[in-house]
């Protein structure tokens, strides 16, 4: 009985261990889906070798001028490689109130917004879209756990769809953080 354990054993160390070590991801933000703001089904696996920051938003927020620095940050950085995706919330203090429609007439007459917008979701609680299920559970992502803890956290996704870093709301998205992570390897 001993010799069997001790192959598992060490299966284990030179097979999944040491992947679950490195903090890589155990599956990718590739296998999602979101709705866009028209209702299409975008599929996640489209940006595959792409990096993406996800950030959830809200109109009528504080932050809400940060969609100028995220708009600064996808006309730079679009021809590199990556991907911006907003998703609106209403969970914090109900600061996004209004329709897929209005919100996207509101990010584009304002700020300009030219990077993807997808449908209003759930970012906390019992009702949390998939997505952010993936992003905040460190079982399903396999880097990290955390919670939205307000509008424009960010999360940082590398080319391979893994989960990277996530960015606190109130570091604008043009930080020294998230302009090392993107010119990294350049």
């Amino acid at each position: 009985m001993k010799p069997i354990v001790s192959v598992v054993i060490m299966f284990l160390h030179f097979f999944q261990l040491p992947s679950f070590l490195k903090g890589q991801a155990l599956s990718s933000i590739h296998q999602f889906s979101a709705n866009g703001m028209d209702g299409q089904v975008l599929s996640l696996a489209n940006f595959k070798g792409k990096k993406m920051l996800i950030v959830n938003t809200a109109s009528k927020c504080g932050l809400t001028p940060q969609f100028k620095q995220l708009q600064k940050l996808h006309a730079t950085y679009k021809d590199k490689g990556l991907i911006i995706i907003g998703f609106p919330s209403n969970d914090f203090a109900k600061q996004d109130p209004g329709n897929n429609a209005e919100i996207k007439d509101f990010c584009e007459r304002n700020y300009g917004v030219t990077f993807l917008m997808m449908e209003k979701i759930v970012v906390k609680g019992e009702a949390q879209h998939p997505i952010y299920r993936w992003l905040t559970s460190k079982t399903e992502n396999g880097v990290m756990r955390s919670k939205v803890t307000w509008n424009f956290q960010k999360y940082l996704i590398d080319e391979d769809g893994h989960l990277v870093d996530m960015v606190s709301p109130w570091k604008h998205a043009d930080c020294r953080r998230i302009i090392r992570w993107l010119t990294k390897n350049k």
